[in-house]
């Protein structure tokens, strides 16, 4: 059985990777479907390399996974708890109004 104490640290490192909204954006699109870096970048409104940088992280939290399409690799989150924190993000920013959450 998984121990599931909570650990605020642990916690913490995680909400500072998901602080960026690019990353948001990125796990919200890749959660849905597979996509490949040239799309997604489009998508997300950055250039590759920044991109790029921004998957890597997300794979090293091991929060997105990769596959190959012949030359392509596809980006892709199979994680349940990812669509669940989307979904608590969602519902929070929508109770609460984004402006209460800006930062200055």
């Amino acid at each position: 059985m998984r121990d599931f104490t909570f650990h605020p640290k642990n916690a913490s490192a995680l909400l500072n990777l998901l602080a960026h909204p690019a990353r948001l954006r990125v796990l919200e699109l890749v959660s849905e479907t597979e996509w490949d870096v040239n799309s997604l970048a489009t998508a997300v409104g950055l250039k590759q390399s920044a991109l790029s940088q921004h998957l890597k992280k997300l794979r090293d939290a091991e929060l997105v996974e990769t596959r190959r399409d012949r030359q392509t690799v596809l980006y892709f989150c199979r994680q349940e708890a990812v669509g669940k924190i989307l979904k608590t993000l969602r519902a929070l920013a929508h109770l609460q109004g984004e402006k209460r959450f800006r930062r200055d």
